[in-house]
């Protein structure tokens, strides 16, 4: 798939209801879990501790947690398509999310993404994106959901 290039309302337009994008893979390491836990505070041994999750875990390892892999949307995003001629980016939503497969450590993802809607608002265009994040070599995805963004086009 060709990477798709955004520059107004209408170009988004031309994509509804279509994949757009895909990322690149990207592995999860145990200093990426370590850090993402530091950040939020949020040192459970099944994100931490390697020996313990080898002997009581199911997964038999570490796991990343859920919101470490839904903080890489946007560098996924980025990564999927090119959007250009704006002048700001906000983070409007999301909706209907769920994970489904937890990401072992050393795990390779990836996300794919949909375009479901776009709306004018009064100017600045509501992007409503469906989002699937893949393991590499697992058929059920970490996690599905919708996002939104609000792109302010220049004009």
């Amino acid at each position: 798939m060709n990477k798709i290039v955004i520059r107004c309302h209408a170009d988004f337009e031309k994509y509804i209801g279509q994949e757009i994008g895909v990322s690149e893979y990207h592995k999860i390491t145990q200093e990426q879990i370590n850090n993402f836990a530091d950040a939020t505070l949020d040192h459970q041994w099944i994100h931490l501790d390697p020996e313990r999750a080898k002997k009581e875990s199911p997964f038999k390892s570490t796991i990343a947690h859920g919101y470490l892999t839904l903080s890489l949307l946007p560098v996924m995003w980025k990564e999927s398509i090119t959007v250009e001629n704006y002048s700001m980016l906000v983070n409007y939503g999301i909706e209907k999310f769920k994970f489904g497969q937890p990401v072992l450590v050393n795990s390779r993802v990836r996300t794919h993404v949909k375009l479901l809607s776009i709306t004018d608002i009064r100017g600045i265009s509501k992007v409503e994106l469906n989002v699937k994040m893949e393991i590499e070599d697992n058929k059920k995805p970490a996690f599905e959901g919708n996002i939104f963004f609000l792109y302010h086009f220049n004009k």
